[in-house]
């Protein structure tokens, strides 16, 4: 039994997930936000297997007041590279909460959320749809995740709302 833990741990490895943009707990920039251009922020990665075939991403809210959160960003069928530029939209874009393609940047109604940036190393391209939910392609993974790793940023509005 323990000679098949220690197996199955070494098959599914920690990837690193870095950014120049903000450190692992620390604020986004505005740039990166509502508040700001709303464009994604850079990301590297390192640590995903030599037999990764593309890689998955999700950033997603879980302090959004809404059952279950509120996913930010999917994106799917990424070349297994070790940056994603900023203000890109790599791979196939999947929907978000706001119903939309792409990226949309943090803008909690209150208090300081945590933004979860979450890269998967998967062993095959998935078949799904342009526009797949969060929960589309959770589901897609399953049995194919070689590898993953995570970032966490934190925002809080700074400007205050106009009450005209």
């Amino acid at each position: 039994m323990v000679n098949i833990i220690i197996f199955m741990s070494a098959i599914f490895s920690q990837m690193t997930i870095t950014s120049p943009a903000f450190k692992e707990g620390k604020l986004i920039p505005e740039q990166f936000t509502c508040e700001g251009k709303n464009i994604s922020p850079e990301l590297n990665i390192s640590g995903f297997p030599e037999n990764t075939v593309t890689l998955a991403l999700i950033m997603h809210d879980p302090d959004a007041p809404m059952d279950g959160g509120f996913t930010h960003w999917v994106a799917f069928n990424i070349d297994p590279v070790k940056k994603i530029e900023e203000n890109t939209s790599p791979g196939t874009a999947g929907k978000n909460s706001s119903n939309k393609k792409g990226y949309t940047g943090p803008c909690p109604p209150t208090g300081t959320h945590h933004y979860k940036f979450k890269v998967y190393a998967l062993d095959s391209k998935l078949k799904l749809k342009k526009g797949a939910t969060k929960a589309e392609l959770e589901k897609a993974m399953e049995g194919h995740i070689l590898s993953q790793g995570m970032i966490t940023g934190l925002y809080k509005k700074t400007k205050v709302a106009d009450l005209k």
